[in-house]
């Protein structure tokens, strides 16, 4: 059974979410604080996070920041309707998706599931050349020290890890990172977050053994790897 984590403080509207979930068979955790979603992360592993923007106490962008430091699952940002900025800024930052109030039950059991199928796939570690990745909580290490990755970049990561047999043609990339960043992540910038993401994990980036180009193509995940 996926274990969400309902962070929103809107006692009525959270216990509808809750009722409707729990009918399509999810687990629910549910905060209606920061301080209160902040200390339920550090005791509990969720498969995916709907999270209020706005907090009496602070905010979802602070939330959203921690679980993607700490688990490695989608989060889905609840905004009131037309609110473009925070939008925006929560995709900028890492969010997956996010969806309007007022919204429509059956959309937003659509939008859980996709996001739960493109994380569903990774393995729980990973390793090659030095690289250990840890997707239950995120970790990533380079011969034993900690690599610290944005959350794009993470992203980035664990798209190949995903496809570890498969040629990835950078339009697939594109397509995959839309949901984080939207408009924001274009054909050069993607070649940036490439460039970023083998200087962090690579032992020589400019002959890169982790991740590879196929000339014209796109981009592969090196030949030998271990994963769980």
């Amino acid at each position: 059974m996926k274990r969400i984590f309902l962070v929103e403080d809107d006692r009525e509207i959270a216990k509808n979410l809750s009722r409707l979930l729990c009918s399509e068979g999810f687990n629910i955790t549910h905060a209606s604080t920061q301080i209160e979603a902040v200390d339920m992360l550090e005791e509990n592993r969720f498969d995916l996070a709907l999270v209020d923007i706005s907090l009496p106490d602070g905010n979802g962008f602070a939330v959203c920041t921690e679980i993607k430091q700490t688990q490695a699952i989608p989060v889905i940002f609840l905004t009131a309707s037309g609110d473009e900025a925070s939008v925006v800024t929560g995709l900028n930052m890492g969010a997956d998706d996010y969806i309007t109030k007022p919204f429509r039950p059956r959309e937003l059991i659509a939008r859980i599931k996709t996001a739960l199928r493109k994380y569903g796939s990774a393995p729980s570690a990973f390793d090659m050349c030095g690289l250990h990745v840890d997707t239950s909580t995120g970790v990533v290490k380079k011969d034993d020290r900690e690599v610290f990755l944005s959350p794009l970049e993470y992203r980035l990561l664990l798209v190949f890890i995903n496809n570890p047999r498969s040629i990835i043609t950078r339009d697939r990339l594109l397509d995959e990172l839309w949901d984080a960043a939207g408009e924001f992540v274009n054909n050069n910038t993607l070649t940036v977050y490439i460039k970023r993401l083998r200087e962090k994990i690579e032992e020589d980036p400019g002959a890169p053994q982790i991740i590879l180009t196929v000339r014209g193509t796109g981009y592969r995940l090196g030949g030998s790897y271990v994963s769980q």
